[in-house]
């Protein structure tokens, strides 16, 4: 067989790397257009649409929601986010959690996002909502209209772990001893979230 000359290799290298490169941009760029933040005043009024990583650039007030699972054993189902997001990768937070799409309910939001992340549905109640502000390391700032979601579920999740890297079903009490123990093992809007509302967060409450 004929031996392909070396200077023709190295031109065919070059040009699937630029081939993959070229690829990832489009990709990157293509995720980024799709995924846009509905941008809200403190009454909840939507104002505007922006990209996702802009608006936490700038620190911009957007809707979001975190949706949170129990069990008849009064126990949360947490999720650690997979270690390659972009913001709080390898953290302990609830069940799952994001942004609603323009057009969408909460609920709508909730229940597509729980199937995308945990990959089961279940009907959800919006039991709260309120306005945080934290800024990241990493130069972001998560400023948020969180609405939270209540939801039961009795079986394990079919994780995806694109998003999520494992999970765990944890007592209301032993989450809170673990957050006062160990805040830094959880994002910053779980443990706002939980010292908040760590009272209402009962089965009794809503099922």
């Amino acid at each position: 067989m004929a031996k392909i000359p070396r200077i023709l290799r190295i031109r065919s290298n070059f040009i699937a790397l630029d081939l993959a490169q070229c690829l990832l941009y489009f990709f990157l760029t293509l995720a980024t257009m799709e995924e846009q933040v509905i941008l809200v005043d403190k009454q909840d009024n939507p104002i505007g649409l922006m990209p996702k990583l802009e608006a936490h650039q700038k620190a911009l007030l957007h809707r979001a929601f975190s949706v949170f699972i129990l069990n008849t054993k009064g126990e949360l189902m947490l999720q650690q986010r997979a270690k390659h997001k972009y913001h709080s990768p390898g953290l302990w937070t609830n069940t799952c959690c994001s942004h609603q799409r323009d057009g969408e309910t909460n609920i709508q939001a909730g229940k597509r996002r729980l199937q995308e992340e945990m990959g089961f549905s279940t009907e959800l109640k919006e039991v709260t909502s309120f306005i945080y502000k934290a800024p990241f390391d990493n130069g972001l700032t998560e400023h948020e209209f969180d609405h939270v979601l209540l939801g039961y579920y009795e079986d394990d999740p079919v994780i995806n772990l694109d998003e999520v890297s494992s999970w765990k079903w944890m007592s209301l009490e032993e989450v809170k001893y673990d957050i006062d123990q160990n805040p830094d093992r959880y994002t910053i809007w779980f443990v706002i979230i939980f010292a908040k509302f760590y009272k209402d967060l009962k089965p009794d409450q809503w099922l």
